[in-house]
């Protein structure tokens, strides 16, 4: 019978374990890397940007990382000299959204704003008509209402567009 070659309390090099293995046991190899680079509460602030800060200062500003409890923001000089006096209530804000205290220090970057998206062109009512009329043979439902969106969108820039296309 073989030996055991570990000791109680010691932990010894990583052995290659044949077969099954417990998830558990592979996901911090896994996470461990990913996370270094984007933590979770980053990817929290990110995405509830507008509601921890308001809509007004989130039009003006976009989080950009959070390393070591320094929240990264991009704005407008004048903008982040305003941010700046009220720091404190913006990091209290955040901390109290994100229930901890992830972020301890603000820094400001000056860094263009991304645009907003153009506003959803007007369709003609003849392309409505005509993908209404397309559809006409369908029973009702969410096939017949899909197909009919997207018969409006392709109509409404191709044949009934009032604007000239690009030549390649």
């Amino acid at each position: 019978m073989a030996e055991d070659d570990t000791k109680s309390g010691m932990a010894g090099p990583a052995r290659h374990v044949y077969g099954p293995r417990p998830l558990a046991a592979l996901l911090p190899t896994v996470t461990r890397p990913a996370y270094r680079r984007h933590n979770a509460a980053s990817a929290q602030i990110l995405a509830d940007w507008e509601v921890i800060v308001g809509p007004k200062v989130a039009s003006m500003t976009v989080p950009r990382r959070l390393d070591r409890g320094v929240l990264t923001i991009g704005c407008a000089g004048p903008v982040a000299m305003t941010l700046h006096y009220e720091g404190v209530a913006l990091i209290n804000r955040i901390n109290a959204h994100m229930g901890g205290q992830p972020v301890h220090t603000l820094r400001f970057t000056q860094a263009g704003m991304p645009r907003k998206p153009a506003p959803a062109p007007v369709l003609p009512p003849e392309a409505i008509l005509e993908a209404e009329a397309a559809v006409g043979d369908f029973p009702e439902g969410e096939l017949r209402s899909a197909l009919a969106s997207l018969g409006r969108v392709v109509l409404g820039r191709s044949k009934h567009s009032t604007r000239r296309l690009k030549k390649l």
